[in-house]
């Protein structure tokens, strides 16, 4: 009847990848908004840059597998 679909392996990584792309736009708020109040300390900031950086190796790493290889 009503069988469950599943989803293309691309089509999970074009969904994973939003929502990585959210997150680092999320943490780059952040930042800005603890900066700009200077209420955080610091290590804080050095945290959230940290994890802000790993989501942007994570996104590179789904944009080379979502992206063909073309070769001119």
């Amino acid at each position: 009847m009503n069988a469950p679909t599943e989803m293309d392996p691309m089509e999970v990584k074009r969904m994973k990848l939003q929502v990585l792309i959210r997150e680092h736009r999320d943490l780059d708020d952040a930042i800005a908004a603890l900066q700009a109040t200077g209420t955080a300390d610091s290590f804080t900031l050095r945290r959230l840059k940290k994890q802000k950086l790993s989501l942007k190796d994570r996104i590179a790493i789904l944009e080379d597998e979502i992206t063909p290889d073309i070769i001119a």
